[in-house]
C-alpha cells in the first residue's frame, strides 16, 4: 500500500466511521435485492443487499452465505459512501470459503486512509480515486464498485482497499439475453486484478448487476445471477468461457515460444525418467514434436541445420504430471508449462469450460498443458458438487456414457454417491475403455469402493481411513484426527489393507500439499515450507497465505501430515502406485512441494521424479507415448538448473519447457500472469 506505515491511532477513534450511521434505523431502503449463489453452476446460497440514505452520503449493507459440501460460507460487509459512490468506511467479515476468513476495514478520514487486516492497522495517505471490495465477495461491492468507476470517469487503472493495489475495468460489449420470454440487451464487463484471472459482470441500464461469472477463494468456477435471471445461468457461463478462450488465445501470441522441426537439447545430465542413471554431456535429437534420439554425446551425431540449445549446467528431464489438477481459469495454463508440467488430469470442471480449453490447447489454438478429464459424478445429498447427479445405476451409466462421448479418460467418483452407482460406474467405464477414481463417498468404506471397482483414490485421508477402526456416525473430525495420530503404520492390520490396495492395483493420489497447507499458522508461516509464497500473484498472496495463530489442535494436525507423509512411504515402499497430484493449492509451485514431499517420505530423488512423470503416465495408459525421454515419444521435455538427483528442491529450477513441439522460457509464463519468476 502507496506510503502504508504502521499506525497507533486508537482503534476508538474510528469506531464511529465503521458502521453505518444508517444501520439499526428505520430508513427506507432507495435499493436492495438478491443474487442467487452458484459453484460449478449448482445452486449454494443466497446474497441480499439493501441501499439506503445517510444524510447526503449512502449506506451499504449486503449478506452473503451459502453450503459448500456441507459448510456454511457466512460472510457480511457494511459500507458507507458519498453520494457518488466515494467510500468513507467499509467493514468485511466472516469466511469467503471453507477454508478462509476475513477481518478487514478501511477508514478514510480526508488525506488519510486507515486499513485493518484483524487486529492490525496501518495508515497511508488517501489516493484521488479508489473504492472499497475484498475480492469476489460479496458481489454487491463488485456492482458498487463499477458504478463508483463509470462515475468518475472510468479510470485506466483503480486502486482498491483493502488490498492496496490496482485493478482493471473494461467495456466488453452488449449480449443480448432472452429469459421468461423476454430479451433484455446487457453490457458486459471484464475485471482484472481484484481475483487471480479474470471475470465477467453483466450490468441493465439501471446499472444493476445482473449476473457474475467468477471463481471463489478455492479457485472453483463461481456464479451469482440476481434474483429472477437464474434461467440466463449457462448462457452467462457460455459468454464468459467465450471471453476466457479469447483471453487464453491471446496470452498464446503474447508468448509464441521457440518452434524448429529439429532441435538437438546438447550438454546437459539426462535424467530420462525410466530409472536407469542419469548420463553426463547428453544429447537428446527432436524432430516434428517427438524424441529422435538419446543418450551420450560421444554416441550421437548432431545434424546439421538443427537448432542447438545449450544445456550445459542443465539436467534434462521428462515433462511433469499434475494428477490432480481443477484447471478452472485460463491462467492456469501458462502456470502450468513454467512450473514444467506439459500434463495435467482435470479432477472435475464445468463440461463446456474444459473441453473447450482441452481442445484450444490441443489444437495449438491455446497455451497450456495437455489436459486428460475425470468427469465428476456426484449422488444427492449435502456433500453434493456440481450438477452430475447418480442416484440410480442407470443414471450412473448415463453420465459415464456421456464423459466417454466428450473424450474424458476416467469418471470421478464423489462424496454423495451410493455403493450401487461406484459400481455401476466402474462397470460402465472399464467397458468403454475408462477408468474410476474420485473420493470415497460417506457411508461407503474404501475397501467396498475398491471391490466395486473403483481403480484410483484421491486425498490420503481415504487411505488412511482404511487403517484406522471403523468410525461411528457422527464421529467428530478431532476424534479422527485423534485416531489418525495413533496409528500403528507398521501393524498387522495397516499391513493388510496395504496388501489389499496392492492386490487391487490401486493408484493413490495422496495430495499431501493441500494438508500441508492445513499446518500453517503464524507460528509456522506457509513460507517456511513453500518458497513459492514469495512469487504468486499479488491477489493470491491474501487467500493463501492469511493465516492466524496456532490453534490449540495445532500439534495434533502437525502430527496426523506428519503420519500422512509416512503413510505415502509405505505405500511406495509396497510396490503401490502414488503419482502427484496437488488439487490445485498454489499454482504451479504445489507440483514442486508434492514431489519434495515424496522426498521425505522415502521415495528417491529418481522415483519421486517418476512419480510425477512415469507412474503417472502409467496410471493413464499413456506410457507408450509420455512419461520418458525415449526414442518415439512425444517430447515433453523440461530443462532444469542444477541436478535434481543430488538436491530434488532444484525441481523447482524449471528454464525451459518443450511441449507440441514448442520450447518455452519459463520466466516469460510466470510473469504473463502476473507471477515473479
Amino acid at each position: 500500500m502507496n506510503k502504508m506505515k504502521i499506525g497507533n491511532w486508537l482503534f476508538l477513534v474510528f469506531a464511529a466511521v465503521l458502521v453505518p450511521a444508517a444501520y439499526g434505523q428505520n430508513t427506507q431502503p432507495v435499493e436492495e435485492g438478491k443474487f442467487r449463489l452458484h459453484k460449478f453452476e449448482q445452486a449454494i446460497g443466497w446474497e441480499s443487499y439493501q441501499i439506503t440514505k445517510d444524510g447526503n452520503g449512502l449506506a451499504v449493507n449486503a449478506d452473503f452465505k451459502f453450503n459448500d459440501r456441507g459448510t456454511d460460507v457466512p460472510l457480511k460487509a457494511s459500507f458507507r459512501g458519498k453520494s457518488d459512490w466515494t467510500p468513507i468506511s467499509f467493514e468485511i467479515k466472516g469466511k469467503n470459503s471453507r477454508l478462509s476468513a476475513l477481518d478487514r476495514a478501511v477508514a478514510v478520514n480526508g488525506e488519510q486512509i486507515r486499513v485493518r487486516d484483524r487486529e492490525e492497522w496501518k495508515e497511508g495517505e488517501t489516493p484521488q480515486q479508489f473504492f472499497t471490495v475484498a475480492g469476489y465477495a460479496p458481489v454487491t461491492f463488485q456492482m458498487l464498485m463499477v458504478r463508483y468507476w463509470t462515475a468518475h470517469g472510468s479510470p485506466k487503472e483503480l486502486p482498491i482497499y483493502p488490498e492496496g493495489r490496482s485493478l482493471w475495468i473494461e467495456p466488453r460489449g452488449q449480449d443480448k439475453i432472452s429469459i421468461g420470454g423476454k430479451t433484455e440487451t446487457l453490457q458486459r464487463f471484464l475485471v482484472e486484478g481484484l481475483i487471480w484471472g479474470r471475470e465477467w459482470l453483466w450490468f441493465n441500464g439501471k446499472q444493476d448487476l445482473i449476473a457474475a461469472v467468477t471463481t471463489d477463494a478455492e479457485f472453483d468456477h463461481f456464479e451469482a445471477i440476481r434474483d429472477g435471471y437464474e434461467d440466463g445461468l449457462r448462457t452467462f457461463v457460455a459468454l464468459a468461457g467465450k471471453d476466457g478462450m479469447s483471453a487464453l488465445a491471446q496470452i498464446s501470441t503474447t508468448i509464441p515460444g521457440s518452434r524448429a522441426n529439429n532441435i538437438a537439447l546438447a550438454g546437459g545430465t539426462l535424467v530420462d525418467g525410466t530409472g536407469k542413471p542419469a548420463i553426463a554431456d547428453a544429447v537428446v535429437l527432436v524432430r516434428d514434436g517427438r524424441i529422435v534420439k538419446a543418450g551420450p554425446r560421444s554416441e550421437i551425431e548432431i545434424p546439421k541445420n538443427v537448432q542447438l540449445v545449450d544445456a550445459r549446467g542443465k539436467t534434462i528431464l521428462p515433462g511433469l504430471w499434475d494428477m490432480h489438477a481443477h484447471f478452472e481459469q485460463v491462467e492456469w495454463g501458462p502456470i502450468y508449462l513454467a512450473a514444467g508440467v506439459t500434463t495435467v488430469r482435470d479432477c472435475g470442471n464445468e463440461l463446456e469450460f474444459i473441453t473447450a480449453v482441452r481442445d484450444m490447447i490441443a489444437e495449438g489454438h491455446g497455451l497450456g498443458p495437455r489436459i486428460l478429464a475425470a468427469g465428476l459424478i456426484d449422488g444427492t445429498g449435502p456433500q453434493a458438487a456440481g450438477v452430475a447427479r447418480a442416484d440410480t445405476p442407470e443414471q450412473a451409466r448415463e453420465w459415464v456414457d456421456r464423459y466417454h462421448q466428450m473424450g474424458f479418460q476416467q469418471v470421478k467418483i464423489y462424496s454423495s454417491v451410493k455403493l450401487p452407482q461406484i459400481a455401476a460406474a466402474a462397470a460402465e467405464a472399464h467397458k468403454l475403455g475408462m477408468t474410476a477414481t474420485g473420493h470415497i463417498p460417506e457411508g461407503v468404506t474404501t475397501r467396498e469402493a475398491i471391490e466395486a471397482g473403483q481403480d484410483q483414490i484421491s486425498h490420503i485421508p481415504y487411505i488412511m481411513q482404511m487403517m484406522a477402526p471403523p468410525f461411528p456416525a457422527g464421529t467428530r473430525r478431532i476424534e479422527r484426527l485423534k485416531a489418525f495420530s495413533e496409528l500403528d503404520l507398521d501393524s498387522d492390520a495397516t499391513k493388510k489393507e496395504i496388501a489389499f490396495l496392492k492386490g487391487h492395483h490401486t493408484v493413490v493420489d495422496p495430495t499431501l500439499a493441500v494438508y500441508e497447507l492445513g499446518t500453517a499458522s503464524t507460528a509456522k508461516p506457509f513460507s517456511s515450507f513453500e518458497p513459492g509464497a514469495a512469487k504468486v500473484a499479488p491477489e493470491l498472496a491474501q487467500a493463501l497465505f492469511d493465516v492466524g495463530p496456532p490453534s490449540e489442535n495445532a500439534e495434533l494436525v502437525q502430527k496426523v501430515f506428519d503420519k500422512y507423509v509416512a503413510l505415502v512411504g509405505k505405500l511406495h515402499a509396497a510396490g503401490i502406485p502414488v503419482v502427484v497430484g496437488t488439487d490445485q493449492t498454489v499454482p504451479g509451485h504445489s507440483v514442486h512441494r508434492e514431489i519434495e514431499l515424496y522426498a521425505m517420505a522415502g521415495f528417491s530423488p529418481m522415483e519421486a521424479i517418476q512419480a510425477a512423470t512415469i507412474i503417472p503416465a502409467r496410471a493413464m495408459g499413456m506410457d507408450k507415448e509420455l512419461g520418458t525421454i525415449e526414442a518415439g515419444k512425444r517430447a515433453d521435455l523440461i530443462l532444469v538448473n542444477g541436478n535434481p538427483l543430488e538436491d530434488i528442491h532444484a525441481i523447482r529450477n524449471v528454464e525451459f519447457v518443450m511441449t507440441g513441439g514448442k520450447m518455452f522460457k519459463t520466466p516469460e509464463l510466470w510473469q504473463s500472469v502476473g507471477f515473479l519468476p
